[in-house]
């Protein structure tokens, strides 16, 4: 009997560590075939270059290539130039006033893709349509879900520049249009990237807060918003850095900032006012960075 006992104790043991180690064992065969099929997509492609279509990396680095970088990187530093931009003040000066409308427009651009984000992000997760995080599903669940993703889907498919350039054809050029162009095509992503965040959500405390009488907007403000915060923020701080990078882009079709002077000083060729230009943009992503990292602190 003592035996008998023994082995039904064992059984359930032993069967839940053939079921963790078939998974872990499935998981490793995932991996395994995902680093062998990275590994022969690589190696096709680098095969297609080099023998279908006949690059060859060493014609980058010929002496006539080589010259040119050499001028480029030279009259970028100043070399021969009597009075480089980036040591004169009032050339500064301007630069500062571009970087300010630049960071102007990277935060209208992220506050209008987070507003946008916000109002619809619920409507887009999938636990809310079904109704299995709120406990109430109704018919027009789906509708507005699909909608919704819809929006989102055709937001970030059109580029930030294609944006841009429709909207200042609409209105005159300035930094207004391109913080539109910039928050309708991040609008698209973080709607996506908190809606999963939503869908991933752990549903419990939520429906515990609804069946015990909670109304919609104290399950919002009580049960979703204190969780999803943390990662809603890292979200919109990440895609506001990404946004001050990218404002160079609009910038090429006339909505000011550092980006039109930087197309107007390539046109102009202006080398030294280019090296001010990056170094303000340097400037910028350094100053974003901290602040993420302030406001990370704070919330946590």
């Amino acid at each position: 009997m003592r035996v008998h006992q023994q082995v039904a104790d064992l059984a359930p043991h032993s069967t839940g560590s053939i079921v963790i180690k078939g998974c872990i064992w499935q998981r490793l065969n995932v991996v395994r075939v995902s680093i062998l099929m990275m590994v022969l997509l690589v190696t096709a492609s680098w095969i297609f270059l080099f023998t279908l279509e006949g690059a060859s990396l060493s014609g980058y680095f010929s002496a006539k290539n080589l010259y040119h970088a050499k001028e480029l990187l030279g009259n970028m530093l100043g070399l021969g130039a009597e009075t480089p931009a980036f040591l004169d003040m009032t050339s500064w000066h301007k630069a500062l006033a571009l970087t300010y409308e630049t960071m102007q427009m990277s935060v209208l651009a992220i506050g209008f893709a987070g507003i946008g984000m916000l109002i619809t992000v619920l409507p887009a997760a999938r636990t809310v349509a079904d109704g299995s995080l709120t406990l109430t599903s109704t018919w027009y669940g789906w509708l507005v879900f699909g909608t919704v993703r819809f929006l989102y889907i055709l937001s970030r498919a059109v580029p930030e520049l294609v944006w841009a350039m429709i909207i200042v054809f609409m209105f005159k050029p300035g930094i207004l249009p391109g913080a539109i162009a910039l928050g309708l095509h991040n609008f698209g992503i973080l709607g996506k990237l908190c809606a999963e965040v939503v869908e991933d959500l752990d549903w419990r405390p939520v429906r515990s807060l609804r069946s015990s009488g909670a109304s919609w907007w104290q399950m919002l403000f009580y049960g979703v918003l204190p969780t999803v915060t943390p990662k809603f923020l890292t979200y919109l701080l990440y895609r506001w850095e990404v946004i001050i990078r990218t404002t160079i882009i609009v910038g090429f079709v006339g909505a000011g900032g550092l980006g039109q002077q930087f197309k107007l000083s390539m046109s102009w060729l202006h080398y030294t006012e280019i090296t001010l230009l990056l170094i303000c943009y340097f400037l910028l992503v350094v100053l974003a960075d901290a602040t993420s990292g302030l406001l990370r602190r704070f919330v946590q």
